[in-house]
This record gives structure tokens, sequence and C-alpha cells, in this order.
């Protein structure tokens, strides 16, 4: 019933909502003259953070038409290679000369986790120069219908496992977040079967492979719940007349309400300040403020098999770690993964994913060699940090593009030993 009151308050809202855009589109235009007095400027910035507080955002675009390749801007298509009812598969087709050398086929698997794949918008950019880019594009659960079927965990690794079929040999893959421990169960699959589709290097970024580690608030709060407070809490039915009516799934506006609460003074702080640059007629600052929210804010639901699966196997039993994850029967055993280069990147103040938490799928891979593993802990930032910013760009971005170009099967040669130098550096 939960989501069923949230939907009609939303809907009941809606004359409300469109008042307050009336009333900012009166006092913003430079037509009326309070328009250029602070009363009429207050009246304007109050309209607009009532409307931006109270609408459903929807999915943001990429956006990314252009990049730089060869010091020379080209433009740069999005297409879709690969669709399942769960999840697009989206290609950054650059407009390059047909005889100049092929970049190493990257997969960024993003994040099932609340927001949609355009989080990381910024990593698809700064990978874009030095690859030739690939993401998934994981579908909202309230827009599929019930009649698609399931979509749990287990699916989620044979996603991943058809999708570098799809993409050939010899691709690169990158999990971030979340994804991290399903990569891992993937490439550990392929490696036990011999599947020559197997990722040439794994990237992984801010994951929970071990939660043990440092753990979180995150972490502490499914282990002290259990999974059967979330199963009894936290999913709810679609309602009508979503596409997806009558799934059961974790609902988006219960995620944002858990985004939003580990840091709410943070976002009041943003939002007195947002009111503020607008009284001010600050425009710059208050377009870094909706760009911010209108992503942050957009969010999706998540099919609740694959949430609740995913919160147990990863959370509560800390199943790979120990051994004891499975994948549709079968074990996952991250030893068998000889042949797949790994990196894993933390953040030194991510809040997410605590220190080593990632790094511990080294101790997994037991039978990866040495010279073919790097860890890297970038200082001074959060999770949102480990793959966007500034930090990312400079510091991170060039150690990802010199273990791909260093480990990748076909250019591996003893000269790979300086990415580890450069890690531990």
């Amino acid at each position: 019933m939960f989501y069923q009151l949230y939907e009609l308050n939303h809907a009941a809202m809606q004359p409300y909502r469109a008042f307050a855009d009336a009333v900012r589109l009166f006092y913003s235009n430079p037509i009326n003259p309070l328009s250029h007095t602070a009363v009429g400027r207050s009246v304007a910035a109050a309209a607009e953070l009532f409307e931006r507080t109270t609408r459903r955002y929807g999915k943001p675009s990429f956006g990314l038409d252009r990049t730089v390749v060869d010091w020379k801007e080209v433009g740069v298509v999005e297409k879709v290679v690969w669709s399942r009812p769960f999840c697009n598969l989206i290609h950054f087709v650059r407009d390059l000369p047909a005889r100049r050398k092929a970049d190493p086929k990257l997969l960024i698997v993003a994040p099932m986790s609340g927001h949609y794949a355009t989080l990381l918008r910024g990593t698809v950019e700064a990978m874009l120069p030095h690859a030739d880019v690939y993401i998934t594009d994981w579908a909202d659960a309230r827009m599929v219908p019930v009649s698609e079927g399931r979509f749990d965990l287990d699916d989620y690794i044979d996603y991943i496992v058809e999708m570098l079929h799809a993409l050939g040999p010899e691709v690169h893959v990158m999990g971030v977040c979340q994804p991290s421990v399903p990569v891992l169960a993937a490439a550990a699959l392929m490696e036990a079967r011999g599947d020559r589709f197997a990722p040439s290097t794994m990237t992984l970024m801010g994951g929970p492979i071990d939660t043990r580690r440092n753990p979180t608030a995150v972490n502490l709060l499914a282990e002290e719940k259990g999974i059967d407070w979330f199963r009894d809490n936290v999913v709810m039915q679609v309602p009508w007349p979503a596409p997806g009516f009558m799934r059961d799934v974790y609902p988006a506006f219960l995620q944002l309400s858990g985004f939003m609460s580990m840091n709410l003074d943070r976002h009041i702080t943003a939002h007195k300040q947002f009111f503020m640059h607008l009284i001010k007629n600050d425009g710059d600052n208050a377009e870094k403020h909706r760009d911010f929210y209108d992503e942050y804010l957009a969010v999706m639901d998540l099919t609740a098999e694959f949430y609740l699966q995913t919160v147990e196997t990863v959370f509560v039993r800390h199943a790979l770690p120990k051994g004891e994850m499975t994948h549709r029967g079968t074990p996952v055993d991250p030893s068998a993964i000889r042949n797949v280069a790994l990196l894993t990147v933390e953040g030194e103040n991510d809040d997410i994913s605590g220190i080593g938490q990632t790094q511990a799928a080294h101790d997994l891979c037991v039978n990866i060699p040495n010279d073919m593993r790097a860890h890297y802990m970038q200082p001074a930032v959060g999770h949102y940090g480990v793959f966007n910013g500034s930090r990312f760009r400079s510091e991170i971005v060039p150690r990802i593009v010199d273990f791909i170009s260093s480990y990748g099967k076909e250019n591996r040669a003893p000269a790979k030993l300086r990415l580890v130098r450069a890690a531990k550096g």
C-alpha cells in the first residue's frame, strides 16, 4: 500500500507543481519588472525549489556527442548493440578513420543499485579517448511488464556473460561498485569452463567484494537487520498504470530516501545555497546544483528478487569471500581465474565500500600471476570520486589505460611490470 499512497500523493501534488512552475516563470521573466528585484527573485526561487523537490526525475541522457582522439575532436553516436528486457548494451561509436588501429574494447558494467547508468557519464567520457566503450544500461523495473519474467543476481551474471560473448574476444571489463561481485563471478565461471570469451582484464572499482573488511554504515545495517527484515519492509508491488504493474520491486522512492538520509545535512545545506544563488542571480552555481540533482534524484526501481539475493549473498552471508557463492547451483570459484589480469581501485574516504573491501579480490583470485595484478588506493576521494571527478580523470584513468594496454592478452610482455610499480607509487 505504501507504493500506492506514494503515487497518489505524487499525483495530488501535480496541480501545485504546475502552479509553482507558472509562478517561477512569471517572476523570472525579464519583461516583468519584479524579476529584477530581490522580492521577485525570492518568489521565483521559492517556486522553483518547491517544484524541484516534489517532482519525479526522469532518466537523464548521456549527452556525449563529442570526444578527443589522437588530439582531434571526433563525433560520438550512441548505438544499442545488444538488448534484453532488463538491459540494453550501449556502444559509443566514435567517428574514426577506417584504417586506424582499433582501440581496446571496454565493457563498463554500471551499478544496478538505484541510479541509472548515466551516473557513470564522467567515467564514459574519460575513457572515450582511450577505448572503444560499451556500457550496460539497466532498465527501470517498474517499466518492465511482469510477462517478461523475473530478474535476479543469477540473471545479472548471465547477462554479463552474454554481453562478453556478443562483443567477442579480447574485451576488457570494468565493474563499478555493486557489479564488482557479479563481474568477478562471471569471470570465474567463464575461466572454470575454459570460455575463450573470458575478459582480457578486469578492473573492479569501489566494490563490495568482502564487506567484513572495514564495514561501513550500509554494511552494518544489512547485517543488523537480516534478509527477512528487508523482505518484509522494502519490497512492494508496482501500482497501476505503470507497465510493470504487480511486479515485486524495491521502489525508487525508498532508495532515494536512504540515499538522502545518509548525508541529510549536506543536502539541506545544498538546497539552502541553491535558494541563495537564485536570489543573488548567480546563474553558474545554480546551474551546477541543477545538473547534480537532476542526476542524483533520478532513480529507478529494482526487482525484488535481484535486490534480496544481492543483499543476502553479498552483505549478509558474505558468500563470495567465504567460498559459498553459487550460480544456478554451480560454485563460484575465483581461484579458477588464471588468465584475466586484475586491477582493483579504492577511495581513501569511501563511505559505501570501505578500504580493503575491493582489494579482497586479490586474496580470492590466488591463481592470477603476481605480474598480472595491481591495486591502487586513491587518496582524498570518497565513493563517487573513485569513478568520477578531477582526481579520477587525472590520477585513476591513466592507471586504468596503462593497465589495459599492458595486460591485454595481445600485449602482454615483461614491460607490464611498470603498471604495478606505478600503482604502488
